[in-house]
């Protein structure tokens, strides 16, 4: 820069545009922030309209296995020992033993029913499938006891002491045990769930259930509501047909409950 000269001034930029007022530039800037919030309020509408679908997607997807199982065991299912099929083996599936030793309301309910069931003469013997995997914990002794006490001869109960869960006892009841006919004894909302994976362990199965609605009505709505999960795994179940935890050799607990069964109604 030379001496003397002087330095060029920034020039101002306008703040609005040759020949436009500032009524209308005021109104551009308005237009255009409505522009932009219209378009914001249009996201989460387009979200909710992309996200409603996959929410109904995903209530078929929970819902379905739910259906699936008490759809198709509909007409294997009764309400009561008068209507039940004769069966040669009632298989009775754990619930808990209390701290006392004696079987949980649900569980006694279970065997009442399992003996009336003997006592109709709809089936010959008994299979009591539960839990003993700890030293201190025996449900499946329990389980006897009560049938015995009940008036059921102990040589027509055979038990299993590896029934860890509905699919352990049905898959174990076959592949054990040599079940091929049974009716198996729950509770209603369990017995979809457990009618659906005995047939699928190759039992040809039909149930019966404890209706204890009347009296434990919110322990009953409970456990329907913990089926619908339950369904889904049960599902996976029927499909890939885990082996049990303990398989084992093939024992003859049932064959002999049968032959006593059947040499004392001779």
């Amino acid at each position: 820069m030379t001496a003397g000269a002087r330095r060029a001034e920034p020039r101002a930029v306008p703040t609005r545009l040759p020949g436009v007022t500032t009524s209308e530039a005021a109104s551009t800037e308005s237009s255009s922030a409505e522009t932009s919030d219209a378009t914001a309020g249009k996201r989460p509408r387009r979200r909710r309209r992309l996200l409603l679908p996959l929410f109904a997607l995903a209530l078929v997807a929970a819902f379905a296995p739910f259906v699936w199982v008490v759809a198709g065991t509909s007409g294997y299912r009764h309400a009561s020992v008068a209507d039940v099929p004769e069966r040669p083996v009632a298989l009775v599936l754990g619930a808990g033993v209390r701290d006392d030793g004696l079987p949980t309301r649900v569980l006694a309910r279970r065997l009442e029913l399992a003996a009336d069931l003997y006592f109709a003469g709809k089936a010959e013997v008994v299979l009591v499938s539960g839990d003993n995997s700890v030293e201190h914990y025996n449900e499946t002794d329990t389980m006897r006891d009560h049938l015995v006490a009940a008036g059921v001869p102990a040589e027509h109960i055979a038990a299993d002491y590896a029934g860890f869960s509905t699919w352990e006892s049905c898959v174990r009841a076959r592949e054990v045990f040599g079940v091929t006919e049974a009716t198996v004894v729950t509770q209603d909302f369990h017995l979809p769930r457990a009618v659906s994976l005995c047939r699928a362990a190759g039992i040809d199965t039909v149930g019966v259930a404890d209706a204890a609605a009347r009296e434990r009505v919110w322990a009953t709505r409970y456990g329907w509501a913990r089926e619908v999960p339950a369904a889904v795994a049960a599902l996976g179940t029927a499909v890939f047909r885990p082996d049990p935890t303990f398989l084992g050799r093939y024992e003859t607990a049932v064959d002999d409950a049968l032959d006593a069964a059947r040499e004392d109604g001779e």
